[in-house]
């Protein structure tokens, strides 16, 4: 008995020697090929990767970036000028330069305050009495807060009425900026070619920022 399970071991290796081998092929028998030669053509040639510098990584970095829109004024009417004239060597059609008004702004102000400390205090106050507030856009009337702002005088009035009600007492109605006549600068599409140029414009600007287009 155990001479015929060594004989049927000694076999049975043997003809899984043989059909590893191929040699069982032409019965239809054989391993599966793992050949597949499209993943030689896939593989990496190491003769064509080329190590990037910081340079070309910001140059790829930005190359996705979409145009953007950009805008700055009301400009002075005689600031126009020295700008059109730094906006002439850009390419036609990629700027515009237009009259603009914008209406004067009113708010409902508290402050001047002596210190940081006291805006803090105050703002304290007004979240316990359900007030909002906000920062005022204008640096002469800082320390302070602004309750609301509105583009005519008595529409500050009115709110200024509501609050009183609600327990403000020490606020009063100012004008934040008055009436603004001038330009209005539209970039129309800033890309990468033109982005390194937007520094350009700073000194004619005059102290106006470029923001997004709304």
């Amino acid at each position: 008995m155990l001479r015929l399970l060594v004989l049927v071991l000694l076999l049975a290796n043997g003809a899984y020697f043989a059909w590893a081998q191929g040699q069982l092929q032409p019965l239809g028998l054989a391993p599966a090929q793992q050949s597949e030669p499209h993943r030689v053509t896939n593989q990496i040639k190491p003769e064509a990767v080329r190590v990037l510098s910081p340079e070309d990584v910001r140059k790829l970095e930005t190359a996705a970036r979409p145009a953007e829109c950009l805008q700055a004024g009301p400009i002075d009417d005689t600031a126009a000028e020295p700008l059109r004239q730094a906006l002439a060597s850009w390419p036609s059609g990629s700027w515009t330069l237009e009259p603009v008004s914008e209406p004067g702004r009113w708010i409902v102000y508290m402050g001047k305050y002596p210190s940081l400390e006291n805006v803090a205090k105050k703002k304290s106050e007004l979240r316990q009495i359900g007030v909002t507030f906000e920062a005022v856009a204008n640096p002469e009337l800082e320390p302070g807060l602004s309750l609301g702002g509105y583009a005519t005088q008595s529409e500050a009035n009115q709110l200024l009425e509501r609050l009183g009600v609600r327990g403000v007492h020490t606020a009063r109605v100012v004008q934040e900026r008055p009436d603004v006549k001038g330009q209005k600068l539209t970039l129309l599409a800033v890309n990468d070619d033109l982005r390194g140029r937007v520094d350009e414009l700073r000194t004619a600007l005059a102290g106006k920022t470029l923001r997004p287009c709304r």
